[in-house]
C-alpha cells in the first residue's frame, strides 16, 4: 500500500524552505527608527547606537533553517566575532503569541543560555510592528546598518537556502563578506539577496 508519508514530508519541506515573492530590498536605504523592549526588560532605540554598525537578526527557534546556524554555533560565532569588534548585534522575535517560535522572556533566555548566544539583546517584537517596518519576511533574515543609519546589505545569511548544517560547508556568509567589506572601507560586492527561511509568524 503507498504510503502518504514521504509525500508529506515533502509538502512539509515545501512549506519552509519556500522564498516569499514580495520581498522588498531595503538596502541603501535609511533604517527605520524603533524601540523594543529586551528579554530583561530593557529597553532599546535603534537610533541610540549612532555611530555604530548594528546588525539585525530575525529569529525563531523552532525554524530549521534557524536551527542549523544555531545548532552547529555558526550563528553564535557570528554573534561573538562582530560583538568583539564593537558591532551591537540585537535579535528579534516577530513570532506572534500562540504561534511558532513565539517565547515568554524567559522562556527566551533559558534558549539564550543554552544556545550560548552572543547577542547584544534578544529583542520582542510580539506585535510584529518592527518586523512589518522592515519587511522581514523569514527567519533567518539579516540587515546590516552602518553608523550613519544606512541599512548596507539586507537579506538571506548566506548563498545555501538549505536547512542541513553541511550546506555551511563552502558557503559565502553574506554578513561576514559586508562586516568585513565595512571595517576595510571596500566596496560591498552583494547589498542585496532574496531571503530564505521560515516565514516570520506575524
Amino acid at each position: 500500500m503507498f504510503s502518504t508519508k514521504p509525500m508529506m514530508f515533502f509538502f512539509t519541506l515545501i512549506s519552509v524552505s519556500i522564498s516569499l515573492p514580495a520581498w522588498a530590498n531595503k538596502a541603501g536605504e535609511i533604517a527605520p527608527d524603533f524601540t523594543l523592549t529586551d528579554t530583561h526588560g530593557n529597553s532599546h532605540t535603534l537610533s541610540d547606537f549612532r555611530g555604530k554598525t548594528v546588525v539585525l537578526e530575525w529569529t525563531n527557534h523552532e525554524c530549521p533553517y534557524v536551527k542549523k546556524h544555531y545548532e552547529s554555533g555558526n550563528m553564535q560565532q557570528l554573534q561573538a566575532d562582530a560583538t568583539a569588534e564593537g558591532i551591537v548585534w540585537l535579535t528579534i522575535l516577530s513570532s506572534a503569541p500562540g504561534k511558532q517560535g513565539h517565547t515568554t522572556a524567559d522562556e527566551a533566555n533559558e534558549i539564550i543560555r543554552q544556545h550560548e548566544a552572543k547577542a547584544t539583546a534578544r529583542l520582542l517584537d510580539y506585535d510584529g510592528t518592527v518586523g512589518r517596518m522592515y519587511d522581514a519576511k523569514t527567519t533567518p533574515e539579516m540587515f546590516i546598518i552602518d553608523a550613519s543609519g544606512m541599512i548596507q546589505y539586507d537579506g538571506a545569511i548566506d548563498d545555501k537556502p538549505s536547512f542541513n548544517p553541511k550546506s555551511l560547508k563552502g558557503a559565502t556568509n553574506y554578513v561576514t563578506a559586508t562586516l568585513t567589506a565595512m571595517a576595510e572601507g571596500s566596496e560591498i560586492a552583494v547589498t542585496s539577496t532574496p531571503p530564505y527561511g521560515c516565514s516570520v509568524k506575524y
